[in-house]
């Protein structure tokens, strides 16, 4: 079968409808993925907590090494396992690491994940989480340093990939926790976590992926299921293991020794909110003249299809539809054969 090979992004700390929230964009992906053939996409789509997949038809890609690989800066290569290592922020106290060290074991034991060793960082990350509510998770952290120093570390005992858990401040805003937690807010941390995977990814150019360490907080009744995934355990740690466990190798381009499974000139089409059509990756796919698929997937941010005067601009009600529309891509259909009313041919001037 031929495959159309797409990318898909939802980004983080913008409350989109689907993607939003604990992992619940996964779905969507692995209809995309079936329907391309072949989907590359971010850990903001397919982290849930303590949930989440592997998916031979996704590869699995941080944020700005997707980014680069949009513009065509870097080639993927499939591995059958990727050895990885854990940075632990020095913050982190002993009970909250030791629930993160027995994940990485039963992540070993159970799911047969290759999780060779750890670093605990020289000093503090020193997360910072802005306190202006703006309708966006943003914030930043004090000491990016003590962060490549442990991750070089790491790599030079032989580790190919990075997952990194830092110690989030318990004195989050506890409306806004809760509105999240309702299915009504955005996730005010997820701003920060991108800020920590980009740092890795752009200074040590591996796979990497973020979770955040946290005290346990109270049950709550009225509990959105798109929130439900980060409920059910101690850490969010689980699926950056998972997610990281098969994650392709970055390789920079021109590449001469052939080693690249996914070539960016290969993607036809990146899938996208509609309102989040400012992204680097989008804008990269457009000077590229590929399809954008932009998806009615309501977000705080509005940078939408009203700002773009782009022939190959397809506005879609759901994933449902996109998936839809990346089959007749596939298949050499012309969708608006599909669509009503259907237009007479008309003669050149």
């Amino acid at each position: 079968m031929r495959t159309t090979p797409t990318i898909l992004v939802i980004p983080t700390g913008i409350g989109c409808e689907i993607g939003g929230f604990a992992g619940d964009a996964l779905p969507a992906a692995k209809l995309l993925a079936s329907a391309s053939g072949c989907l590359v996409t971010h850990p903001n789509v397919m982290n849930g907590g303590a949930l989440s997949e592997k998916n031979e038809r996704i590869f699995y890609v941080e944020g700005y090494s997707l980014d680069r690989f949009a513009r065509a800066e870097i080639g993927l290569k499939k591995v059958n396992q990727q050895k990885i290592g854990i940075i632990f922020d020095r913050n982190i106290e002993n009970e909250i690491l030791l629930r993160h060290l027995q994940v990485a074991d039963a992540c070993v034991a159970t799911l047969g994940i290759d999780i060779a060793s750890y670093v605990i960082t020289d000093e503090p990350v020193g997360i910072v989480i802005s306190d202006e509510f703006s309708g966006f998770s943003t914030g930043y952290i004090r000491n990016p340093e003590t962060l490549i120093k442990a991750g070089k570390s790491l790599i030079k005992q032989g580790i190919t990939a990075v997952a990194i858990v830092t110690r989030f401040p318990d004195e989050i805003d506890v409306e806004n926790v809760n509105l999240y937690r309702e299915g009504k807010g955005i996730d005010v941390i997820a701003g920060v976590e991108a800020v920590i995977s980009h740092i890795i990814s752009k200074y040590l150019k591996i796979p990497c992926a973020h979770a955040p360490a946290l005290t346990p907080i109270d049950l709550k009744m009225n509990l959105d299921p798109r929130a439900a995934a980060e409920e059910i355990g101690y850490t969010f740690l689980p699926s950056v293991l998972i997610g990281l466990s098969t994650a392709p190798d970055l390789i920079d381009l021109p590449d001469f020794n052939n080693k690249i499974t996914l070539y960016p000139n290969e993607i036809e089409s990146i899938v996208v909110p509609n309102g989040a059509l400012g992204g680097e990756a989008v804008l990269a796919c457009m000077e590229r003249d590929l399809n954008i698929i932009a998806v009615k997937n309501v977000g705080f941010l509005n940078v939408s299809s009203k700002w773009f005067d782009y022939k190959k601009l397809f506005i879609v009600d759901n994933y449902i539809e996109a998936a839809g529309l990346l089959i007749a891509i596939r298949e050499g259909i012309n969708y608006k054969s599909i669509k009503r009313p259907i237009k007479s041919i008309y003669k050149c001037p």
